[in-house]
């Protein structure tokens, strides 16, 4: 089944960042692919949140949401639009959210990244996603046509214990849309992204942001598939575009046939501590 992944440098403005993201849907259901997959923060990246703020509404009354979920039934495909920032239901944050809609125009699930990028990097770069956005607080699967997906957002790829919850519920695809930097992303976008797909013998999808935004900031790009069998299918590099991948859904019960990890995983409980 094909995909196309969508690898962006989105900026300021949302109106535009949206129209990249039209022109690449209708380039992408014209190549007859199932599915677009974006990065994450698509239609919007500004460290600066006051500035930022300005673009964000609820997810209610966000025009980039209606035109998005409009492409997706006039062009009769489905879409993962990476994540969006949008106001919390609460009112007192925002919600950097994963929104996936079916080739009717209709969402078919949402999930709000659970774990938030707090950290002081040896670049000197200095994150604190926790001011702004609320964490979610539960893991979220839906049915697609490219089977059961289950859904994160780039730092949650850190956290083993999310993707043992998508492995013991049989998910067949792992999305983790991202805007990684690139001291991390040298050290370690690969690895864990193939160790994600390994150890749930699922494909994982990858959209990610490249390259100096103008805001100032630069991300790492190579948005990612790797198969069940760890094996890296596409890999971007560090400029933007499109791409298409046939995915072999088939080679998901080879794996599992061949290393029937979720036939032999045990309950694991809290450690004995020997002494």
């Amino acid at each position: 089944m094909q995909i196309a992944v969508h690898q962006m440098t989105s900026g300021l403005d949302p109106e535009h960042n949206v129209s990249a993201m039209a022109k690449a849907i209708a380039a992408s259901a014209k190549a007859g692919c199932t599915f677009y997959f974006a990065p994450e923060m698509s239609t919007l990246i500004d460290r600066d949140r006051t500035r930022g703020r300005q673009h964000i509404s609820a997810e209610s009354g966000s025009g980039a949401l209606g035109r998005l979920t409009a492409l997706a039934s006039r062009h009769n495909i489905w879409l993962h639009l990476g994540s969006i920032p949008v106001v919390h239901e609460n009112g007192d944050k925002l919600a950097n959210r994963t929104i996936v809609v079916g080739n009717d125009g209709r969402i078919k699930a949402r999930y709000d990244k659970m774990h938030l990028f707090d950290i002081d990097l040896a670049s000197g770069e200095s994150w604190r996603e926790s001011s702004a956005y609320a964490g979610g607080e539960q893991p979220v699967a839906v049915q697609t046509p490219l089977g059961l997906m289950g859904l994160a957002i780039c730092y949650d790829m850190r956290f083993p214990d999310l993707f043992s919850a998508y492995a013991k519920s049989g998910v067949d695809i792992i999305t983790l849309p991202s805007a990684f930097t690139v001291p991390t992303g040298e050290a370690h976008w690969h690895s864990l992204l193939r160790a994600r797909a390994i150890e749930s013998e699922s494909f994982v999808i990858a959209a990610a942001q490249c390259g100096v935004h103008e805001d100032g900031r630069r991300t790492y790009g190579h948005s990612l598939v790797v198969d069940p069998w760890g094996k890296v299918v596409l890999d971007m590099g560090d400029t933007p575009g499109l791409a298409f991948v046939d995915l072999d859904l088939g080679s998901i019960a080879e794996v599992r046939q061949q290393i029937p990890v979720h036939a032999n995983r045990r309950s694991i409980v809290a450690p004995f501590i020997a002494g």
